[in-house]
């Protein structure tokens, strides 16, 4: 799995993962402002790393 994906790819998914991870457990703490703050950093680092590929795709 980690040769298909590639290991820069495969760390950027565990960190997107780890990010989820511990929005929901600041959330459910009762921390919910904190908890919301870190949820959206993973859709928007998602959107980053496809954008980036996008383009890098384009160029080829």
């Amino acid at each position: 799995m980690i040769k298909k994906l590639g290991k820069a790819n495969f760390l950027i998914l565990l960190l997107l993962l780890a990010i989820i991870i511990i929005s929901e457990w600041l959330f459910l703490s009762g921390n919910k402002l904190h908890g919301i703050f870190m949820g959206l950093w993973a859709p928007t680092l998602l959107g980053i790393v496809i954008y980036l590929k996008l383009i890098k795709n384009e160029r080829r």
